[in-house]
């Protein structure tokens, strides 16, 4: 169950839960346990690749050439990042995030009198053939583009003037989720797909085909191309039947002699292996929380599943399958990558260090129960943890012998295998290390040595198609910033935990089942009115000998993924070339991967927007929830340390001045703008991000804001709404839920709150339920419930806190909420409509329980940037 869709504004929805030391160069086997960057006013946002993975951005306008071609740009840099911009209109050309060809000049749209018009048909000598719309023009488009629920556009209509349609401060662009789940599934088609010779996009429902002959014309470069009579049809209706023509989501599915490895059975994961890696220096209570989610964790896994277990602590121990009767390990030294012949000795050897959990359960309990706490009189964080090579070496099994095999030999395996360190410190000892002290006089240098070795490491797990996953908990600073490069170079997340129990444990499942796929590629191909200026997301630039096949023009946005998962989404930024002529404009994505089952899917999502003049009619077609997501991403790609985050809150306020300058309206005899009232959830949202965890003070460790920084830039649509505005429902009587504004408003003394905040859900009674312990309990139980229900398949599985009205923990919930007591009471009922249901007695009650706050409301906000609020839609 994936996290119910939260209505614009909706006051009565109501959501019921389902139910109320010494080593050694050579392996040797050990049978006990062993011990683990201004030239003027600066545009919004800068002009540079805007994903930490991507390298420096390339030019990809007909007007400028690339650097690389000895020709600069005259697009300033900006190499650290500015104070609150000065939105500047019209805007400077943009820089492209990345190209995947030479950079050369790109085709000139065609003109109007083009051979192929699209406004009319195309009509041959030879007989009255014509080419044909298979759906009609504009009025469906909204439709489709819900439909395709892994594209979400950030406005159904795209404006025709480009001064208009390219506001940075409001900004155009998409999220595009390749690995997502569509319900219905989309339309499976077991053959090779039809593709513009020209420029290599997908024949899609919205070409135009000339049925006597089966051509098409590409909705992008507008070429003709044959079907090998495919499309050869009487009617336009009869084309209706293929799945391309009629859906805007098709996957194509290769399997069979063209996949000689496909498995068709109901599981492979088996061929797809997660290793634990496991810290061998923590202490008792840690150790015995951490034994108990391994425990379950091996209980969860299905029967053909493969597992490896490695520990670390000064040493490696790889545990040894084949010992039926006791817990048995190889150890190897962990203060250097391990040596040829000890990784030969070994992979070679007796030991089974890869098993199937029909038959090694036992044994893996065996070995979890036979952990044992550190036993040496030294602080955690200076105890040495060998984590880099650790790590080095469940790689090695993983790709075992294969890894002796000859270059032309090539080991597929089905989806991504996966890594998972389950740490409690820092990585002090062999490579990539840090020393113990922060202190040390070389820290610097060295930090900088690890940053790079384990963003190396990571780099070669994916190549290997092997993904990391670090889960860290515990009291231990684990120093982030190190870490953090080896799980994102894979693929993989790195999450932050207060122990190893139960948030802990459901991420250690979570993160071995998620489903995922391996040799990912996306291409993103728009009509030529359109630029993609800025991605964000989980992937790097692909090269052009990357890609399988090659076309003439082909002006394609490639991304090489480094993992497929639901979890994952792009944010991609968009501007015009131009003022748009046509009608409507095209979009298509094509992911490429292989699945769990070894079978080659190609994804094809094509959207078609219609254009228009009127501001109205694109302001009434934006999507706020999406628009907020796509601007929190771009501000969040520069807040990288505390002081940014503050710089980043600045742009914020310049970006609602700067919509309500352009697009508002000035309030007679004031000072005063209004707000565009299509835009009216806008503000909202971006003011959540502006006080919440990601930007605001409420996280105040850098380390923690850095894991939320990294997960929110690479998180699907749903997860990333929820970490910028959370979610509140009042538990009722009976068991259901009535969706309220996450104002402060709602912490009724005889009412329980749930507020789901993505990474964290709070659950708060208040002081009069709290006392009466009948009511209080089934409350609990109810919010309880729904808690796990919304957040069931999320990751990473969110803290679950509950706690009194009153208590210290409290403040959590509070800070979390707008202060809305502060408004007077017009505007309360306005936004919250709940109140109207109070007594006086009941008003008065509510608004004497609220201690002040130096924290402003929303209102509050909106007047001190000399804008007025929007009202409620």
């Amino acid at each position: 169950m994936t996290n119910p869709p939260q209505p614009s504004r909706g006051y009565s929805v109501t959501v019921t839960p389902s139910n109320p030391d010494s080593s050694t160069p050579q392996p040797e086997k050990n049978s006990a346990p062993p011990p683990t960057m201004i030239p003027g006013a600066p545009r919004f946002p800068p002009p540079k690749l805007q994903q930490d993975q991507f390298p420096s951005p390339l030019f990809q306008n007909p007007n400028l050439l690339s650097p690389a071609n000895g020709v600069k740009s005259s697009v300033p840099h900006l190499s650290t990042p500015p104070g609150p911009p000065v939105f500047t209109s019209p805007v400077r050309p943009a820089a492209v995030p990345f190209r995947t060809s030479p950079a050369t000049p790109q085709p000139v749209a065609f003109s109007s009198g083009s051979t192929l018009p699209t406004s009319s048909p195309l009509h041959f000598s030879n007989g009255s053939v014509e080419l044909q719309h298979q759906v009609s023009l504009a009025t469906e488009d909204s439709k489709l583009v819900n439909e395709s629920s892994c594209a979400l556009f950030s406005a159904h209509k795209v404006l025709k003037q480009k001064k208009l349609a390219n506001v940075q401060s409001l900004g155009f662009g998409a999220l595009f989720s390749p690995g997502r789940e569509i319900f219905p599934g989309p339309q499976i088609i077991q053959r090779d797909p039809h593709r513009c010779h020209n420029c290599g996009a997908y024949a899609n429902l919205y070409c135009k085909i000339l049925l006597g002959s089966g051509q098409w014309q590409c909705v992008i470069c507008l070429k003709l191309n044959g079907s090998e009579g495919e499309y050869v049809a009487p009617s336009k209706e009869d084309l209706c039947n293929l799945p391309e023509l009629s859906s805007p989501v098709v996957d194509y599915v290769q399997t069979g002699n063209k996949r000689p490895g496909f498995i068709p059975v109901s599981d492979s994961r088996m061929s797809a292996p997660v290793v634990l890696v496991i810290d061998d220096c923590l202490d008792e209570p840690h150790l015995q929380h951490l034994q108990s989610s391994l425990h379950a964790f091996v209980d969860s896994l299905p029967p053909t599943a493969r597992i490896g277990i490695i520990l670390y602590g000064r040493t490696v121990s790889v545990y040894d399958f084949s010992e039926e009767s006791m817990a048995s390990a190889d150890v190897l030294p962990g203060e250097k990558s391990p040596i040829r012949e000890s990784l030969k000795a070994l992979i070679y050897g007796t030991g089974v260090y890869l098993s199937p959990m029909h038959a090694s359960k036992e044994v893996a309990h065996k070995i979890f129960s036979s952990l044992r706490p550190y036993k040496l009189n030294i602080a955690e964080a200076l105890r040495d943890r060998c984590l880099g090579t650790a790590v080095e070496v469940a790689l090695a099994i993983i790709q075992g012998p294969s890894a002796e095999m000859s270059r032309g030999v090539v080991k597929r395996a089905g989806g991504n295998s996966r890594i998972i360190v389950c740490a409690g410190g820092p990585n002090t000892y062999g490579p990539g290390s840090v020393p113990h002290s922060l202190s040390h006089p070389n820290y610097p240098h060295l930090e900088k040595t690890a940053l790079k070795w384990m963003e190396n490491l990571g780099r070669e797990a994916h190549r290997n198609n092997t993904v990391v996953d670090i889960l860290c908990a515990g009291t231990c600073p684990i120093r982030v910033p190190i870490l953090q490069p080896l799980a994102k170079a894979s693929g993989g997340v790195l999450v932050l935990h207060d122990d190893f129990g139960e948030a802990f444990g459901v991420n250690l499942q979570r993160a071995s089942s998620r489903a995922s796929g391996s040799h990912g590629m996306l291409e993103i191909r728009c009509s030529d009115d359109i630029l993609i200026t800025q991605v964000v997301g989980p992937g790097e630039e692909a090269h052009v000998l990357d890609t399988h096949e090659t076309f003439k023009n082909d002006n394609a946005l490639c991304i090489q993924m480094l993992s497929v998962e639901e979890t994952q989404s792009f944010a991609l930024s968009m501007e015009t070339k131009g003022d748009i002529k046509s009608d409507c404009v095209y979009f298509q994505f094509a992911v490429q991967y292989a699945n769990v089952y070894q079978a080659d899917i190609s994804r094809v999502v094509t959207v078609r927007l219609p254009t228009v003049d009127s501001v109205s009619a694109y302001l009434e077609s934006v999507q706020d929830e999406v628009a907020a997501i796509l601007i929190a991403k771009r501000t969040l790609l520069r807040a990288k340390k505390h002081l940014d985050a503050m710089d980043m809150r600045g742009t914020i306020d310049e970006r609602i001045k700067d919509i309500a300058l352009k697009f508002g309206s000035l309030v007679p005899k004031s000072k005063l703008h209004r707000f565009p009232k299509e835009l009216s959830a806008l503000p909202e949202l971006l003011f959540h991000l502006r006080r919440g965890p990601l930007l605001g003070s409420i996280v105040g460790h850098e380390d923690e804001r850095s894991v939320l920084r990294n997960l929110f830039l690479n998180a699907s649509f749903d997860l990333s709404l929820r970490m910028v505005a959370p979610r509140c429902l009042m538990h009722r009587e009976g068991g259901t839920f009535e969706e309220l504004p996450a104002y402060d408003l709602a912490m009724q003394s005889d009412t329980a709150v749930v507020l789901d905040h993505g990474t964290d859900v709070f659950i708060w009674l208040g002081a009069e339920l709290a006392a009466d312990e009948g009511r209080s309990a089934a409350a609990l139980a109810a919010c309880r419930t729904l808690a796990e229900e919304i957040t069931e398949l999320r990751f990473p599985a969110p803290r679950i806190l509950a706690f009194k009205e009153g208590s210290s923990q409290a403040r959590y919930f509070v800070s979390r909420l707008i202060t809305a007591h502060k408004d007077p009471p017009y505007e309360q009922e306005a936004r919250f409509p709940q109140l109207r249901s109070l007594t006086p007695e009941q008003r008065t009650k509510l608004k004497s329980s609220f201690i002040h706050f130096d924290d402003p409301s929303f209102c509050e906000w909106m007047r001190s940037l000399k804008v007025v609020p929007p009202e409620p839609s």
